[in-house]
């Protein structure tokens, strides 16, 4: 923790907090930046890091929903597309277009299954036709008019097809070509907004590795990592604790059943031919079984998700040996001829998806859409409880605007700032074009003193953090690179380590960077970072150790398939291709 929030905690009496947040996902982390953006005294708590729950595991997708076309959620795609425009506005450094082909295999089938989905029906539909996704694209375009910045859907004939997808197989009859977007670093987004909430009120708080050790008359008291304790009595309560909702609020007395939630798993392979093929776009596609799949190049790699399958243990989820063979078979159907093998898988990853409890068959028909039912004080707790169920990573802003509304309503108090076209993190005062971003590139390679191939990276890592990275006083070198990674530099892990509220030795290498997602990481990599990190939060040889052998190389080993070796990755990895334009 830095000294500015240690001071802040040591501060922080009984009645200083109107708020308390608990849960530091993305739902949690929108709303605490929009209530404290309005002057709201808030403070937010998570059990382990910011964004390292759920919303460490999603398919790394800014999208509209084109399938919630198919359930009647024409309210749900309308918020979706609009706030994927915004995102790409006011996070421009981790989102970006997502050109995506849809390989089609029919020209008239799935109508009637379709409408029957429409009407009601628990059966996913199959085999959409030409027909159904050129009407499903002209209600996706039309639902993302607002604020559009990118192209219109176009279908094309096989033969045009598959010369822009070639190793699709030659079973389709058409493709079409639509825009979602993607992010590049969810967990670091997240960290992102709890930042800027911070900074918008100065009596906001956050703190993660916080546990609730008691509640009493309306006196919670919590734990933190090192040891100290602290007690609010807040106003309200959300509950933002995503799979975990339930249990937190058996814990603050106030027993629910709001969740039922379904896991989803994705892994990432790598696979330079994938990967250029592609020429950045993402194939959505339906596999075998029905399920809706999908492919993209993210950071090098091929990311392949995503299962979805009831769940309800989200401390011990991962990715298992049938979710890893449903992948490769289904990649292997439609790309006859590339090889797909287990030797390629570079991660894997999976989490539970907080959605409402539920009867429906077919876990993909459950709603995405969002609410926040409340639990009114009652007998020994004064406080009402307002839980976030549902939504997705798009929705988070809109989805905390109307909580943060309802909120500030029962403090009487009035909105003073949207965050509409609020930018977040990094994107604040992020260069809008080529010319401004040319200046301000070469700005930046004067004062860092790197080479302007050098800034203009920083700038697509951290966006205009890029700056005070490159520019505050650290005993590191930019030049200094790390063991297997060598587009990351030491002072990055410097400023990380001293600057963004970093507990663990996994927060830096799992969140606030991407190493061990993109296979960047070796164990001469992981020791340097983690003396880095040592140097600049006081670890003793034994803690350093234990941040290396449990904190990372176990939860990799365990949760994500990776086993850190010697030996860098791949020199011949290429860099994710820019998406086209048009």
């Amino acid at each position: 923790m830095t000294a500015d929030m240690q001071q802040r905690f040591s501060n922080l009496g009984e009645g200083d907090i109107d708020v308390l947040i608990i849960g530091a996902g993305i739902n949690g982390a929108g709303l605490f930046r929009d209530l404290s953006a309005q002057g709201v005294n808030c403070l937010i708590i998570d059990k382990g890091d910011f964004g390292s729950g759920t919303s460490a595991a999603p398919s790394r997708l800014i999208h509209g929903g084109l399938k919630y076309l198919e359930t009647g959620e024409f309210g749900l795609v309308a918020q979706s597309t609009l706030e994927r425009n915004l995102l790409l506005k006011n996070a421009p450094h981790c989102v970006e277009p997502l050109p995506t082909f849809i390989p089609v295999f029919s020209w008239t089938r799935g109508i009637w299954a379709a409408l029957r989905t429409l009407f009601g029906s628990k059966t996913a539909p199959r085999s959409r036709g030409a027909v159904l996704i050129k009407i499903g694209l002209g209600l996706y375009d039309f639902f993302g008019s607002r604020d559009r910045v990118m192209p219109k859907h176009r279908l094309i004939l096989k033969r045009q097809a598959r010369k822009e997808m070639p190793h699709v197989t030659p079973a389709i009859v058409a493709g079409g070509i639509y825009y979602d977007a993607k992010i590049s670093r969810p967990e670091r987004l997240v960290y992102e907004l709890v930042k800027d909430g911070c900074d918008a009120n100065p009596k906001s708080l956050a703190a993660n590795f916080t546990t609730l050790d008691s509640v009493e008359e309306g006196r919670l008291t919590f734990r933190q990592a090192d040891g100290s304790s602290f007690a609010v009595k807040p106003k309200l309560v959300v509950n933002a604790a995503g799979p975990w909702i339930d249990h937190v609020n058996t814990a603050l007395g106030a027993p629910s059943h709001l969740i039922g939630g379904t896991k989803g798993s994705h892994i990432l392979l790598d696979h330079p031919e994938l990967v250029r093929s592609l020429n950045g776009h993402m194939i959505y596609f339906e596999a075998d079984d029905g399920r809706i799949c999908l492919v993209y190049s993210y950071l090098g790699l091929a990311l392949v998700g995503s299962t979805d399958i009831p769940a309800d243990d989200p401390d011990n989820v991962l990715c298992e040996e049938p979710e890893t063979d449903y992948f490769l078979e289904s990649v292997r159907s439609l790309l006859p001829t590339l090889r797909f093998d287990r030797d390629q898988i570079v991660y894997s990853y999976s989490g539970i998806r907080p959605l409402p409890a539920s009867d429906a068959t077919a876990p993909g028909l459950i709603s995405r859409d969002h609410s926040a039912p409340v639990k009114e004080p009652e007998g020994n707790r004064p406080f009402p409880i307002v839980s976030l169920v549902g939504g997705k990573w798009t929705t988070f802003r809109g989805f905390a605007e109307e909580v943060a509304d309802t909120v500030i309503s029962r403090l009487q108090r009035d909105r003073r700032e949207s965050t509409r076209y609020l930018a977040i993190g990094g994107g604040k005062g992020f260069p809008a074009d080529g010319e401004k971003r040319g200046h301000w590139i070469k700005d930046l390679a004067s004062k860092g003193n790197v080479s302007i191939e050098r800034a203009d990276e920083l700038l697509g890592r951290y966006g205009t953090t890029a700056a005070p990275i490159l520019t505050f006083a650290s005993v590191h070198s930019d030049e200094t690179r790390l063991t297997g990674a060598p587009r990351q530099s030491f002072r990055e892990i410097d400023w990380i380590a001293r600057n963004e509220l970093v507990v663990h030795l996994a927060d830096i290498v799992l969140r606030r960077t991407t190493l061990a997602i993109e296979g960047r990481l070796t164990i001469e990599g992981l020791r340097e970072i983690a003396d880095i990190a040592a140097a600049a939060l006081g670890w003793d040889a034994a803690r350093t150790e234990s941040e290396i052998a449990e904190d990372v190389t176990g939860q990799l080993s365990r949760f994500h398939g990776q086993t850190l070796t010697s030996t860098a990755p791949a020199a011949g990895r290429e860099k994710t291709p820019r998406p086209a334009s048009g």
